[in-house]
């Protein structure tokens, strides 16, 4: 079999697993948030903080959620890792945003965030700060979660499928479910360009 094979046919395996009634969750409390003039923030480091770029995009033009992500201003994270350190630049992030009750967290991570590992301690940070203001927490995460499965009020979990190829799949499948969330009818509002120009 050739690596592409295998590789999609692992991507296959992904997809049967996804928890369908955790994506449901998600969905809800997003329109949840919205509904109640909440904001989204969406987390996330290196790949996984590109993906939060782009969702920013999909949430604000087709959910019409207002959105933001925190490292889409270079400036002001390199700025706070510098001169506080890289742990406390989300959680700094959201203080000075005013998180509040209302508002919800999209962790988009491979491993979630460990404390004890010292892998993104900068998400479990924000997490513990969005528990103290009671802000939701959801998430797409890979392997078991970390963090982030523990802390939030819906999470959707990557199947692992060959630890292998952890990373590349957590990332990816970050992209299916988010377009996923964005084109529920329980929060698009509105056509993409695409669909709206077919006959």
């Amino acid at each position: 079999m050739s690596f592409s094979r295998q590789f999609l046919n692992e991507a296959k395996q992904v997809i049967d697993g996804l928890d369908v009634d955790a994506i449901e969750r998600v969905v809800a409390i997003l329109a949840a948030t919205r509904s109640s003039g909440g904001r989204l923030f969406i987390l996330g480091v290196g790949g996984s903080a590109a993906n939060a770029s782009h969702a920013v995009n999909d949430f604000r033009k087709i959910a019409g959620i207002e959105s933001y992500a925190p490292t889409d201003n270079v400036s002001e994270l390199t700025a706070r890792t510098n001169d506080e350190g890289w742990a406390s630049v989300f959680e700094a992030w959201l203080k000075v945003s005013r998180l509040k009750p209302e508002d919800t967290l999209l962790v988009f991570s491979v491993g979630g965030g460990n404390l004890e590992k010292n892998v993104s301690p900068n998400l479990v940070a924000a997490l513990q700060f969005a528990k103290q203001v009671g802000a939701k927490i959801t998430g797409i995460v890979g392997r078991d979660g970390g963090y982030t499965a523990t802390a939030a009020d819906a999470c959707v979990i990557v199947p692992t499928v060959n630890p292998m190829h952890t990373t590349p799949h957590a990332e990816a499948f970050q992209a299916v479910v988010w377009h996923l969330i964005v084109s529920h009818p329980a929060l698009k509002q509105s056509e993409t360009k695409w669909e709206s120009v077919q006959p």
